[in-house]
């Protein structure tokens, strides 16, 4: 029988060993925290849990009035309008922790009735290939005894962890980074989120809806440097307008506690000051005592696993897949890539990773949600696209609810009219994006999107409206 030994059981490991056991494999996982990884026990799951909470604070704050919802409310007028609602954030963590160890017990329950075993411990290559092909596998268990594995095939998918500033340190208390937030009991009166990307987007725009006064350290020009600049703008300017303090080309040089309080120095000499720190400045993977390059597995500079698109590295016989090899973080092309390895070394048919069919979501409110090429990639002369952009402030079932920001983009060819990108920006644009994937996997066209029936009212009605509206410029354009 084939022999598999997956060191980490984050998604790329634990779908990994779904595959791998449901085809006939003898499958081990090992893991030291749970499966699930970090994805279910400190980063996705918790964090998207967080935010359900949040979402639901918004969306009542920001439209009962409109909708004509009357709540007493008796708290003195201060310098803005009292909050109607509030949050107990001990009570919301505790949900949060709870929410996660179950989903990691349902996963390991998964992977043990397909047939792997799970092994807790830390694991690590030992050596080159031996002569028949085999890999050995070092398993420490968490009392220091090991036991020795082999294997005709490994997958490395150990994940990563919060990359520190070394000046400004997490204490778990008032500096910290986002595997430690879930352990307040109090709301921060005053939070400092240093980092603009997608995990300190998500983090102030959470906290901001749950109450705390936050400010948003950037050092790049904008909220969110990667995603669509339209997207970002609109983010921004929602952020700013519900009063946060967002504070662009800022980079943050250190943080230190000062009796109750935690002071932020900026590079160029501005201190500001908060109650709380919370650091969002990124990952590094977890590489480091592993035997990677011992073994064969070339490394890039950034420490990440290289692979190519069937998650092979450069060892004969180890595979990677998830955040550790640095490709796309997101739990979704994690466990692509772990399934693609076991499909790949077991001898079956396989599609290698294609990442323009990839959507991703950030769960700020607005959701932006995008899949396929970019503007950023139209911009740079990368595919040559026609776009789009409808204001979700022209969509009936928008006008309905009160929704006032966000907007769908739809690119396509100009010739064919063949969707190759999207990005929605919506409550729930996660959902929203679906039919859009549908059409870039599947070389749809804009015709078709436009033809196909959607529910009205609807905030998909927007989708037809945009794939409509290319239609019609393409048509134009041939005539």
């Amino acid at each position: 029988m084939t022999r598999i030994v997956i060191i980490g059981g984050g998604p790329g490991g634990y779908e990994a060993a779904l595959v791998g056991a449901q085809l006939g494999a003898e499958v081990t996982v090992v893991d030291c925290d749970g499966l699930g990884g970090a994805s279910v026990l400190t980063d996705c799951v918790p964090s998207k849990t967080l935010i359900a909470t949040a979402e639901v604070m918004t969306t009542f704050d920001s439209s009962y009035e409109e909708l004509g919802i009357i709540v007493a409310d008796d708290t003195p007028h201060v310098e803005q309008a009292a909050r109607v609602v509030g949050v107990d954030l001990g009570k919301v963590n505790r949900r949060v922790k709870r929410l996660a160890l179950a989903q990691s017990h349902d996963i390991t329950a998964s992977v043990t009735r397909a047939g792997a075993r799970v092994m807790r411990g830390r694991g690590r290559l030992d050596g080159a290939q031996d002569l028949d092909g085999s890999r050995r596998v070092v398993v420490t268990a968490a009392d220091g005894t090991e036991e020795i594995l082999t294997a005709d095939a490994v997958l490395i998918a150990t994940g990563g962890h919060p990359r520190e500033i070394p000046d400004a340190q997490p204490d778990g208390e008032r500096i910290l980074n986002w595997t430690q937030v879930y352990d307040l009991d109090e709301l921060p009166e005053e939070l400092i989120v240093v980092g603009s990307g997608v995990t300190g987007a998500e983090f102030a725009g959470a906290y901001q809806a749950l109450g705390s006064r936050v400010t948003l350290v950037s050092s790049r020009d904008r909220v969110l440097p990667g995603e669509d600049p339209d997207a970002a703008a609109v983010l921004e300017d929602v952020f700013r307008r519900r009063g946060m303090n967002v504070m662009a080309r800022s980079r943050a040089q250190s943080a230190k506690r000062v009796g109750d309080r935690v002071e932020v120095t900026l590079a160029d000499g501005r201190v500001i000051s908060g109650t709380h720190c919370l650091m969002a400045v990124g990952a590094i993977p977890n590489t480091a005592g592993m035997g990677l390059e011992e073994a064969g597995v070339r490394l890039k500079d950034s420490g990440h696993i290289w692979t190519d698109k069937v998650s092979r590295t450069s060892a004969p016989g180890v595979y990677a897949a998830g955040d550790v090899t640095g490709v796309f973080a997101l739990a979704s092309v994690a466990a692509q890539q772990g399934r693609i390895a076991m499909y790949h070394f077991l001898g079956e048919t396989v599609a290698p990773l294609d990442l323009k069919t990839v959507s991703s979501n950030v769960f700020t409110d607005p959701e932006i949600a995008t899949v396929g090429y970019t503007q950023a990639d139209v911009d740079a002369g990368k595919i040559d696209a026609r776009a789009v952009k409808l204001p979700l402030l022209r969509n009936p079932r928008a006008k309905m609810q009160g929704i006032r920001d966000g907007f769908v983009k739809i690119f396509c060819r100009p010739g064919t009219g063949i969707v190759v990108g999207g990005c929605v920006v919506a409550p729930r644009a996660s959902e929203l994006i679906h039919p859009i994937s549908i059409a870039v996997d599947n070389n749809l066209t804009v015709e078709q999107i436009a033809n196909a029936f959607t529910v009205y009212p609807s905030l998909s009605g927007s989708i037809a409206e945009v794939a409509r509206q290319l239609h019609t410029r393409k048509t134009t354009a041939e005539a």
